[in-house]
Formats: structure tokens, sequence, C-alpha cells
């Protein structure tokens, strides 16, 4: 029998939460350089990341990899979006770059 392996894009802040929960006298050298970058990058909690993940994905019809990418780097202008939407190649209405800035700071205040 195959164990078959899944992916599924997790925000740092999900990262951060699945590494902490590792014995850290057994994890590896990568384990534990990848916890460093997440702790040091993480903004918000795992649970808040996947939940602005989720509206990203119904609110706005994002796909996960394009609103994982966004929470992981909680963009605060509309310019800021637009250099992710490049790079999906895909132009976004200012009105969906209002959208997408709209969640994101609304988890970034329930955040402080």
């Amino acid at each position: 029998m195959v164990n078959e392996i899944s992916r599924k894009a997790i925000t740092i802040h999900e990262a951060k939460e699945l590494l902490a929960n590792l014995d850290q006298e057994k994890a590896d050298q990568i384990q534990k350089r990848t916890l460093d970058y997440v702790s040091k990058f993480s903004k918000i909690q795992g649970n808040q990341a996947a939940e602005l993940v989720n509206r990203l994905v119904k609110e706005v019809g994002l796909t996960e990899p394009q609103a994982v990418e966004l929470v992981n780097i909680l963009p605060k202008t509309k310019e800021e979006i637009r250099t992710f939407t490049v790079g999906w190649r895909q132009l976004s209405p200012s009105e969906t770059l209002d959208k997408i800035l709209e969640i994101i700071s609304s988890a970034a205040k329930t955040n402080t």
C-alpha cells in the first residue's frame, strides 16, 4: 500500500502553530530554522489567518493559493496588492482591491 501525500497551501501563521507543536528536542535543523522564520514574520494567529483566507476566497473570488499569498504579506495599499495580481497575470478592478483591503484591515484591527 502506498501512502499518498497531499498538498495544501497554508499561511506562515498556520505553519508557526504547526511547528510550535513539535518537540524541539527532536526537530531537525530545517524545522527549527523555519520556526524561527515564521515566528519573526507571523503577524496574526493561525486560526485568524485561515478565516481570512476563507473570506478572501468566498467574498472576493480569489483562489486559495492567491488568498494565502496575500494573508502572508497582509498588504496595506492597492499598489501592494497589484504587485501580486500582476504575478497572477490577473487585472483586478479597483472595487475588488478595495474589498481585499477592507477584509485584511478588519482582521488587522481585531488582532491589535
